[in-house]
């Protein structure tokens, strides 16, 4: 019966695949900024009003969801069949629902690995977010490998050559991989020897891979193109660091990074924006045309050194800012440009300790918390809150906004929020 569905649901798919406006590739969403600058989702929902169906997904809820067409794509991993105990193999999985009810159309297990190191309480061992181009979709399993399946859930190519990652304190791996042109970056800052690696997206071949003098590392990387050249932009404890993108080599780079970074970068306008929050506090607007050693020049647009985010990235929306201070449920806005304040470090009601980064949609900004609450905020100038909502259950995971709807991995289920249309 599910091969029949599965088969009807993709040849549904395959003959209408514009049946949405836009779509959700990537745990930052189209623009790496976490906008959907056409979507148009619900201010208002709880775990049942507004709700178009919401299912179950086994294993800790860490990675976020992504969206292309009537397909919504979710990692997990789960203990082994028949086995037992915390330090049982886990299947890595790779699951797809169907957008419309929330069906599952199709599950591989891309490898079955018992982990080396454990893991944070709070992280699952299945944290980097899949991402998707419409025609392939790429789970990344950190040191378990990167696999590539096509839209119907055939394994194009795998990679699991990579050396294992040593990560401070045992916390679990968790950087996202990035689509670029024909490339994926896979970023792989650790306690041992670090790099960075482009790999053809259609081969699963290496493009190039770059030493990196860093250590742990949880970032994203961002691509963003100035002059006609695009670079691979990266966080790092040691130094915020640019890459040609056809290359692989440094193009700059600026200390002055927190320990252990976790927060992905923003762009617009020529400005690269990356900050980081764990025992101190840091971030800087970087210009895009300087070489070497930046630090201390002009290319270093504005610094703030207070209430800046720790794990959840900041959101770039209509020329601001919005950042948590640390890990906490205090917000700041600045403008993008300029760096100055619009406000700083103000309790948001609802929330509390902040994993899942903020995200724009529709003239709001979504605030999520561990507590299960999400707190939605005009995009403005000014604080202003429109409605705190919950799903009942913890979330971890950035929601993704796209069309009227917003997906929302929590621990235990995936929601679908839509008001009726």
């Amino acid at each position: 019966m599910r091969s029949s569905f599965a088969c009807a649901v993709l040849a549904m798919i395959c003959l209408n695949p514009m049946a949405h406006a836009d779509n959700w590739g990537h745990w930052r969403g189209p623009t790496g900024n976490g906008t959907a600058d056409h979507a148009s989702p619900p201010t208002e929902w709880s775990s049942t009003k507004n709700v178009k169906w919401k299912v179950e997904i086994p294993g800790r809820g860490s990675s976020s969801p992504v969206i292309w067409g009537n397909q919504v794509f979710v990692t997990t991993a789960v203990p082994a069949k028949g086995s037992r105990g915390s330090g049982a193999p886990l299947e890595f999985k790779l699951l797809c629902f169907d957008r419309t009810n929330g069906k599952l159309i199709w599950e591989k297990t891309a490898t079955v690995s018992k982990p080396h190191q454990g893991t944070h309480e709070t992280n699952g061992f299945a944290s980097a977010s899949p991402c998707t181009d419409g025609d392939h979709v790429y789970a990344h399993f950190g040191s378990r490998g990167l696999y590539c399946y096509t839209m119907t859930g055939d394994l194009t190519w795998k990679r699991d050559d990579f050396p294992k990652m040593d990560i401070r304190n045992g916390f679990g791996e968790g950087s996202s991989p990035t689509l670029a042109d024909d490339k994926i970056l896979v970023p792989w800052d650790h306690e041992g020897k670090s790099a960075i690696f482009a790999i053809n997206k259609l081969t699963g071949k290496d493009v190039w891979k770059t030493p990196r003098d860093e250590t742990t590392n949880w970032a994203t990387p961002l691509v963003v193109e100035h002059n006609g050249r695009k670079q691979v932009i990266t966080n790092g404890q040691k130094s915020a660091r640019s890459y040609d993108l056809e290359s692989g080599k440094e193009l700059w780079r600026c200390g002055g990074q927190t320990e252990r970074p976790v927060a992905s970068p923003v762009y617009e306008n020529g400005l690269v924006i990356i900050g980081s929050g764990h025992k101190g506090s840091f971030m800087g607007a970087f210009r895009l045309d300087g070489k070497g050693d930046i630090k201390g020049t002009d290319q270093v647009a504005w610094v703030i050194d207070r209430d800046t985010p720790d794990i959840a990235s900041p959101l770039l929306s209509s020329g601001r800012i919005y950042f948590h201070k640390a890990k906490v449920g205090q917000l700041s806005c600045v403008d993008a440009a300029t760096g100055k304040p619009h406000y700083m470090a103000s309790r948001v009601p609802g929330l509390d300790l902040i994993y899942a980064s903020p995200v724009a949609a529709g003239g709001y900004v979504f605030l999520t918390s561990r507590n299960g609450n999400t707190t939605v905020i005009k995009d403005a100038d000014t604080l202003s809150v429109v409605a705190t909502n919950s799903v009942d259950e913890t979330v971890d995971a950035t929601p993704a906004p796209v069309d009227h709807e917003l997906f929302i991995r929590g621990e235990r289920h995936l929601f679908c929020i839509s008001a009726p249309q």
